[in-house]
């Protein structure tokens, strides 16, 4: 492909001041603070557990399904809150979107998962075991099919109070909705019309001791145990991507494994957007009682929620690391090496992929376009989660929060903006794309130029044609 000596100037510029730095480390004892708040000890334990070796999903299943039903608590939390001025409305409507995004999200995860441990529908002669079994329908002329539900799971009881009915109606709607295109169903009380095997709920999930967890609430501050539940919520789903990013290093290594990478980098990418959701119920949390309870964590030694907060969870900080090192999967993903001498050989390898539509690049076809799209959709996501808690701070304790307080010879917001001011992580990505766009910004150019001329030659030939014409008539 020919390309102008200025369309390769422009691109090697997109690859000056690459390096990133590190980012800012809160102390030991704010991390070790931080951990014991949300009682991460605990829930690690849990998530470290291996209760079926067979499978293989079990690591990214568990901890997606307890924040699920962390957000039911929460669910619960808020609508037996007694304060008059909380804005319980808007408090259930986010809540049940958080839920709505995570069954999405756990609805990726478990397609085509064979190995989840399962319950088959059972057929009841008239009598129903438990009270978790529900008759799901009946045939003509044959015995009715019975479905179990979970028992130890709050969805369930919320069914139960009136003002969760309705509620609870759309999510288990919800429920039967996106796991359409997941072998099983979850066993939440949805309506289940395929009659499909029901996961083992209560085992893989433990709700009993998930609820165990519940936060108790510091001197009567109900904003305690909301701030600690959306933490609770924010630990688990970075565990299931921390644990996508590792499975996505497998896939690239594995022969022809571009498109099953991708799907687990669009995930990674929607777990982002949904820690975003996540940290932004805290926009509801009410001024007063949350300041309050912010003097209250730093008199406590517990590490008051300020400024760059978020940085003191490690699991975020690894992720978040973990998501910039997949930058080096990009000569594998590519096949082609990069140039030690800081040539353009990888990004004009990548340059002709996305020309090409991934054709020539021994049959990884456009599934290695997607994985590459998906990578820097992984980037984009983390760097908007850091400018939005940014956002989140300044709106929920002033910007004085963010920008006056000191954070290890900074400002919280130098810690914040270090992220997502970072270089591109995919230079030769960001590269090829500059570099492709010029180059159909000059065919373009030169088209027009060839069009233009030949109107002008055509219009030139008319011009001779019209003073011969004219000649004639004159000598006539």
């Amino acid at each position: 492909m020919d390309v102008s000596v200025e369309c390769q100037g422009r691109m090697n510029k997109a690859f000056v001041n690459c390096q990133m730095e590190e980012p800012a480390e809160p102390s030991p004892w704010e991390c070790e603070a931080y951990e014991r708040y949300v009682h991460l000890q605990q829930l690690r334990k849990m998530w470290d557990a291996k209760w079926w070796p067979g499978w293989r999903n079990e690591a990214v299943v568990k901890p997606a399904l307890q924040a699920l039903e962390m957000s039911f608590r929460f669910i619960s939390s808020i609508l037996c809150d007694s304060r008059a001025y909380v804005d319980k409305q808007e408090w259930v409507r986010r809540l049940e979107s958080l839920v709505n995004g995570q069954l999405e999200l756990i609805s990726m995860i478990c397609e085509g998962d064979k190995e989840a441990p399962t319950i088959q529908l059972a057929v009841s002669s008239g009598v129903l075991g438990t009270g978790a079994a529900q008759e799901v329908w009946q045939r003509p002329g044959a015995l009715p099919v019975v479905s179990r539900s979970s028992e130890e799971s709050l969805l369930p009881r919320l069914a139960s109070w009136k003002r969760a009915e309705d509620l609870v109606a759309r999510v288990r709607l919800a429920i039967e909705c996106h796991m359409q295109r997941v072998p099983f169903t979850l066993g939440l009380g949805e309506p289940n019309l395929a009659g499909k095997p029901i996961l083992d709920y209560d085992t893989v999930c433990r709700p009993s001791n998930v609820y165990a967890l519940k936060h108790p609430s510091q001197g009567n501050n109900a904003e305690d145990s909301t701030l600690a539940t959306a933490h609770q919520i924010l630990e688990a789903w970075l565990r299931v991507a921390d644990a996508l990013v590792a499975r996505i290093h497998e896939k690239v290594a594995a022969p022809m494994g571009a498109n099953d990478a991708a799907r687990d980098s669009w995930t990674v990418e929607r777990i982002w957007r949904l820690l975003m959701d996540t940290v932004n119920l805290l926009l509801l949390v009410d001024p007063d009682d949350f300041l309050r309870l912010k003097q209250q964590l730093g008199a406590n030694g517990s590490g008051a929620p300020a400024g760059a907060y978020c940085l003191r969870s490690r699991a975020l900080r690894n992720v978040t690391k973990g998501c910039r090192d997949l930058r080096h999967l990009v000569p594998k993903v590519v096949g082609v090496d990069a140039d030690p001498k800081g040539g353009p050989r990888l990004q004009e390898a990548v340059m002709s992929i996305f020309h090409s539509h991934g054709i020539p690049r021994g049959g990884g076809g456009a599934g290695t376009v997607h994985l590459l799209q998906s990578l820097q959709a992984i980037e984009a996501a983390v760097k908007r989660f850091f400018f939005s808690y940014q956002q989140l701070v300044i709106v929920v304790m002033g910007s004085v929060e963010m920008k006056g307080a000191s954070y290890r010879g900074g400002t919280a917001a130098d810690a914040l903006s270090q992220i997502y001011t970072d270089p591109p992580y995919f230079p030769s990505v960001d590269g090829a794309k500059t570099f492709l766009g010029d180059y159909w910004h000059y065919t373009h150019q030169n088209s027009l130029s060839l069009d233009v001329c030949g109107v002008h030659s055509e219009g030139s030939m008319n011009r001779v044609d019209s003073f011969a014409d004219a000649d004639k008539i004159k000598g006539a």
